[in-house]
């Protein structure tokens, strides 16, 4: 039945929050507009506060309308129709949620109402000017969802559009306008992965923690307040970096566990599009820990600041204006909104470019020449590393929005994007990665001590030999292994070494010195360890899965299918680096059984989503189903299980890669890998190709038998004993009534490793004769029920057989990753080590009044922590 009223009660509070988000913006400008820090028009405020209010309260309301319409299977939307489906699972609906790009939108507005409600209570003195800045990027972002047309103009994207109003030319609303579909087109398969419930919601947090200290940035060039920004805003700044940079590697974590490219990064224009903001955000971090330390980088913590902001308004309408669709896989389509993203991030630029240019002169430089022995000047140029490693990453990213624009203009642009991106990328950002690691490792070790000639050589001779030794220990182990090391892997192999022990041997150092830990120290052995384990894992990814039977699988398969991987025949082993692999079957996810359950186990049914058990389906003493009980199941993939078997050892583990035929996608099979993790490796396994599921199989012409109970026929290298004739149960499906015959053949077959029980149907209904014919997926063999001579005791079957089940797979050992992912781990506790070192800092301490303004040139006390 269609239901107007929850997509009515949607719309109208998203322009509530708007109009709201548009009274908060005006009413904070007037209440600090021409006014000292922290000294504010009371009435302004408090509307203000009251306009936020609401406007987060419409916000809400507007999600749980969302929410509620994809949760409650509203076929009539478009949005649930387009992005949800009957048989999704609660978690995988939240997926559905921000899978759109209006969801996506409504994220980023949520986390902004949140953050807004926390600056309200805690901003104190600089509420009023931040909060204008907050509310004015609310209106923007509402905007974008607002779904208004106003004559030729369409102002946002509504998610509470009907879908006969997407699609009004479609027959069926001409015949019934009220048509509601009866089941949705479904969540992409890609995003059906619990990292995608949480690392969108991460990601997005993540940019809106980049407002803050943008926001704050902006109120004190606007306020005049030049240095007592930096100390609220390196809260902000700490929290968006960690956030941030965990949720880009739960995005690489789950490309590793979901996608079949072989890795965690592509360096997809979409992937960069996140990447670059985060470099420049810790960069501006680290120009921030300048400031609070020594005085120094305060304009270019203002530009960096700001940039960060910018860049991820930029990203947005990277990902959102469409102008990536040929150049990335996951960018969003256009949905008219290229106009509108131009002008929010240009209203931006001009806002920020055009205060840092009013107030450049007034911002306090320090006349104290920094020579190689201060600590200041290495941060300062490990920083530079970071923003010259994300504009070359900007610069190749952004080639399609030169296209266009030069095409909009009137010129005609031939720019491409560079044929190997991964290449062209890891070659530069290696020497990133090299100036990274060398340049923490230096600023570390020197801004805990006075700096000279002799204390320096000290310092640094102990890391730079266990660093040189470890680094010619590897170098030979790589060489004694057959394998080759690249100079640019030999530099980064040392700096990155060097990286992880300078910092390590710091922070044993405070530890001795019982000061607090440096969390920036622990962050830099995190970021170190990541750079080792991207240098193992993808420059010494090992192919296991090398075609050595001298066999061309087909000439429909491109070089590199037909020579890094293995056929595999069902049941039958084939040999794979140290290991024996068997693929041994089919499999589908059955919601509540552990595991997957076996395709010859179900019989399916006209219900995709139902099968009936062949026989009871248990794990262990547990029975989950019985024989004839109907089960719950997940067509939509296929999982194949495949045996790996150590040649030496003998020890043994299953993966099932996953498998799903998807035309949507452009792709006969959309394969997702298995992964088998061990402490210093993983085995990456996935499919590359299985015979077309979408293909009847061409079965040989039947062969008939006529037996007696206990006779045995020859079914190729098999053999089978007909045991019996037995009433048929309804787990063949037959849906049998009063008055209908229904009996099976009793067959047991001998297979290469283990007995079938094959059943073969034969029904009477209305004087017709029906046949359910059993088949053997492991055998490729296929028998029928045929007919009955009652008076000699005789049944005739017949049996056909078709070439037997395989799947083409890849396999890749993964050396050393797990250093990728515990550097994470380290990185991230390193930044919630800096944040909780602040949590009480507060302004009435660190922010006095009179003589504060003036900037102090002389270095703050060594204990200082850097971050």
């Amino acid at each position: 039945m269609l239901n107007t009223v929850i997509g009515d009660v949607g719309h109208l509070s998203v322009i509530v929050a708007f109009v709201a988000a548009t009274v908060a913006a005006y009413s904070y400008y007037k209440a600090a507009q021409g006014r000292t820090l922290g000294d504010t028009d009371a009435s302004w405020l408090r509307i203000g506060r009251g306009a936020f209010a609401v406007h987060g309260l419409a916000v809400f309301v507007v999600i749980a309308a969302l929410f509620g319409i994809i949760h409650g299977h509203r076929y009539e939307y478009y949005y649930a129709w387009s992005h949800s489906s009957n048989h999704l699972p609660v978690y995988y609906m939240i997926s559905c949620f921000w899978e759109g790009q209006e969801g996506s939108f409504l994220l980023w507005i949520f986390w902004h109402v949140l953050i807004g409600f926390v600056l309200m209570r805690y901003s104190r003195r600089w509420e009023a000017p931040v909060m204008s800045i907050f509310a004015g990027v609310q209106l923007f972002l509402t905007s974008m969802i607002l779904g208004v047309v106003l004559g030729d103009l369409k102002i946002g994207s509504s998610p509470f559009i009907l879908l006969r109003d997407f699609m009004p030319d479609l027959p069926v609303f001409k015949l019934n306008p009220d048509f509601v579909p009866k089941d949705g087109t479904g969540l992409n398969a890609l995003l059906q992965n619990y990292w995608m419930v949480i690392h969108p919601p991460t990601l997005f947090l993540g940019f809106a923690l980049t407002l803050v200290p943008f926001a704050y940035a902006i109120a004190g060039l606007w306020k005049g307040e030049l240095t007592k920004w930096v100390r609220p805003a390196m809260r902000w700044t700490l929290w968006g970096g960690l956030v941030l940079g965990v949720g880009i590697v739960m995005g690489a974590y789950w490309a590793y566990e979901t996608l079949n490219f072989g890795g965690y990064w592509n360096w997809d224009p979409v992937e960069n599009a996140v990447y670059i903001p985060w470099l420049v955000l810790v960069a501006s971090l680290h120009g921030l820990v300048l400031w609070q330390r020594s005085r120094t980088a305060l304009r270019t913590s203002f530009v960096l600041v700001i940039a960060t902001f910018l860049l991820v308004l930029y990203a947005t309408f990277l990902t959102r204006s469409g102008v990536l669709g040929n150049a990335s896989v996951h960018s969003f389509t256009d949905l008219g909104l290229s106009g509108q993203l131009i002008i929010y991030l240009m209203a931006f630029v001009v806002l920020a470019i055009g205060l840092l240019v009013w107030r450049w002169k007034q911002i306090p430089i320090s006349p104290k020449e920094l020579t190689t022995y201060n600590a200041e000047l290495w941060v300062f140029v490990g920083a530079t590393v970071l923003c010259l490693g994300a504009f070359q990453v900007l610069v190749t990213t952004s080639i399609p929005v030169y296209n266009a624009f030069l095409g909009f203009i009137g010129i005609k642009s031939n720019l491409a994007l560079p044929a190997d991106q991964i290449q062209h990328y890891t070659k530069i950002q290696l020497w990133m990665g090299v100036g990274v690691a060398f340049f923490s490792g230096l600023a570390q070790v020197m801004w805990w001590q006075k700096n000279n000639k002799e204390s320096l050589t000290s310092s640094l001779t102990v890391p730079g030999i266990l660093t040189l030794l470890g680094a010619a220990l590897v170098i030979l182990l790589v060489q004694y292994y057959g394998l080759k090391m690249e100079v640019s892997y030999i530099v980064l192999l040392t700096t990155a070494l060097f990286g992880v022990l300078a910092n390590l041997g710091m922070v044993f150092t405070l530890m001795k010195r019982k000061v607090s830990l440096s969390g920036g120290g622990i962050a830099h052995i995190g970021i170190a360890l990541m750079l080792l384990g991207v240098l193992a894992s993808a420059g010494y990814s090992n192919i296991i899965s090398q075609n050595v039977s001298g066999l061309l699988y087909s000439r429909e398969f491109d070089e590199t299918t037909n020579r890094d991987n293995v056929l595999l025949w069902r049941n039958d082993k084939a040999p794979m680096g140290k290991y024996d692999v068997s693929y041994t079957g089919q499999y589908l996810d059955a919601p509540g059984v552990p595991g997957y359950v076996d395709k010859q186990l179900l019989f399916r049914t006209a219900d995709e989503y139902k099968a009936l058990a062949r026989a009871d389906i248990k794990r262990g003493d547990q029975v989950y189903y019985k024989a004839g009980d109907t089960v719950d199941i997940l067509p939509e993939n296929t999982y194949y299980r495949v045996e790996y078997k150590d040649r030496k050892t003998g020890e043994a583990f299953v993966l099932y890669p996953r498998g799903q035929v998807n035309e949507e996608m452009g792709e006969g099979l959309l394969a997702s890998p298995d992964i088998k993790r061990f402490a210093d490796h993983d085995i990456y396994s996935h499919i590359s190709a299985v015979p077309p599921p979408d293909k009847e199989k061409d079965w040989s012409e039947v062969k008939e038998h006529v037996l007696s109970v206990g006779d045995t026929i020859f079914l190729n290298d098999y053999f089978a004993v007909f045991r019996g004739v037995e009433p048929a149960h309804q787990t063949a499906g037959l849906g049998l009534a009063k008055g209908d015959l229904a009996i099976q053949g009793d067959f047991l077959v001998f297979g290469e490793k283990k007995q079938y029980h094959v059943h073969p149907v034969f029904v009477v209904r209305n004087r017709l004769i029906g046949r359910v014919p059993d088949e053997v997926e492991d055998l490729g063999l296929r028998l029928s029920f045929l007919n009955v001579d009652p008076q000699k005791g005789k049944f005739t079957f017949g049996v056909s057989t078709t070439q037997k089940d395989y799947i083409i797979l890849k396999a890749v050992e993964k050396p050393f990753i797990n250093l990728l992912w515990s550097g994470t781990l380290l990185m991230a506790v390193g930044f919630g080590m800096a944040i909780y070192k602040r949590r009480h800092e507060t302004e009435a301490v660190l922010e006095p009044t009179g003589a504060e303004a003036v900037p102090t040139l002389q270095p703050q006390p060594k204990a200082r922590q850097v971050a």
